[in-house]
C-alpha cells in the first residue's frame, strides 16, 4: 500500500512537470540517443530519496537503468556520487528535475533529523516529527525522518488521539475532552493530552492517558514535570525546539521531543545531476 501511494506521488509530480511533453528535449534530443548521467552530493549529509528517484525513472521509461551508489540513510560526503542513470536521453532529461526535487528534499529532512538525533545522543529522549509537512508529501517527509534516525509521531488525524488546547476549549476541560475520546475510541488508539502548565499536567496524570505533551514549557518546568510524573506516563516536550536547545530539553528527562522544524523548514541538500557527453 505504501509503495502504491509513493507511485501515485511520483506520477502526479511527473504530470505536473512534463505535462504533454518536454518541448526543449523533444526539439534537441534525437529519439535514439542514449546517455549516462550521475547524481552527486555537493555537501555532506544523509542521503534519502534514492529509491524514489529510481521509481521516477522507471515511471518515465522502463528502459532507463538507475544504479544507486549509496542507499537511503547513508552518510554522504561532498563530491560523492549518489546514483547513476543510463538509457534513453529523452526520458533521463525529462525526469531529472522531479528525481532531484524528491531526493534533495528528503535528504535535507534526513540530514536535519540526524543533527537533532546526534544532539541528544546518550540521553533517552527520542526525536519525533510532527504533521508540519508539505501538503501531499507527508509520507515521504516522514520516511525521510526515519532515514535520519528519528521516529514518526502520528501520520495524521486518523491514527492517534491527540487532545490539544483547542479540543479542550471546545469540550470545556481536559477531563471532559478525554472522556469523549474514550467513549468513541473503538479502535483503541493511543490517547495523548497536551498540557500548558503543571496544574494541567497533574489533572492529565489522574486520567491515566497514554502520553502527555508538555507544550512550550521552560526548562525548569520540564524538569519539574518529569519529577511530578515520576515515570507513570511518557512525557513529550514540544514547542520552539532548536538545535541549540534540544540537548538541554533532553537533559530534563523527557521521553520524547517533537520538532516541527524537521519538515516545515526544510533546507534541501545540494545534489546535482550531469550527463556525460556522448562518445
Amino acid at each position: 500500500m505504501i509503495r502504491e501511494q509513493i507511485n501515485e506521488l511520483v506520477e502526479r509530480a511527473l504530470r505536473e512537470d512534463i505535462g504533454n511533453g518536454d518541448v526543449t528535449t523533444r526539439a534537441i534530443v534525437l529519439p535514439e540517443a542514449n546517455v549516462t548521467g550521475r547524481f552527486a552530493a555537493n555537501e555532506p549529509g544523509v542521503v534519502a530519496g534514492v529509491e524514489v528517484a529510481a521509481m521516477v525513472y522507471a515511471a518515465v521509461d522502463e528502459r532507463i537503468q538507475f544504479t544507486p551508489d549509496l542507499n537511503d540513510g547513508d552518510l554522504v560526503a561532498s563530491g560523492t556520487f549518489v546514483g547513476t542513470v543510463a538509457g534513453p536521453a529523452s526520458g533521463i532529461l525529462a525526469a531529472e528535475r522531479v528525481a532531484l526535487n524528491f531526493m534533495q528534499r528528503m535528504s535535507g529532512i534526513a540530514t536535519m533529523t540526524r543533527k537533532f538525533v546526534d544532539a541528544v545522543s546518550g540521553m533517552k529522549a527520542v526525536i519525533l516529527d510532527t504533521r508540519k509537512t508539505a501538503p501531499g508529501l507527508r509520507l515521504l517527509d516522514k520516511w525521510a525522518v526515519q532515514l535520519g534516525g528519528g521516529q514518526n509521531h502520528r501520520m495524521g488525524l486518523f491514527d492517534m488521539a491527540l487532545v490539544k488546547e483547542n479540543h479542550i476549549a471546545v469540550a470545556g476541560g481536559i477531563a471532559e475532552a478525554v472522556r469523549r475520546v474514550r467513549k468513541t475510541n473503538d479502535r483503541d488508539f493511543l490517547v495523548e493530552v497536551e498540557v500548558r502548565n503543571l496544574d494541567e499536567l497533574k489533572e492529565a496524570l489522574g486520567l491515566k492517558v497514554d502520553r502527555i505533551l508538555l507544550d512550550n514549557m521552560s526548562l525548569e518546568a520540564l524538569r519539574e514535570a518529569v519529577g511530578i510524573a515520576g515515570g507513570r506516563v511518557p512525557l513529550e516536550a514540544s514547542g520552539k525546539v532548536t538545535l541549540e536547545n534540544v540537548g538541554e530539553i533532553a537533559a530534563t528527562g523527557v521521553d520524547f521531543i517533537s520538532v516541527g522544524a524537521l519538515t516545515h523548514s526544510v533546507q534541501a541538500l545540494d545534489i546535482s545531476f550531469l550527463v556525460e557527453p556522448p562518445a
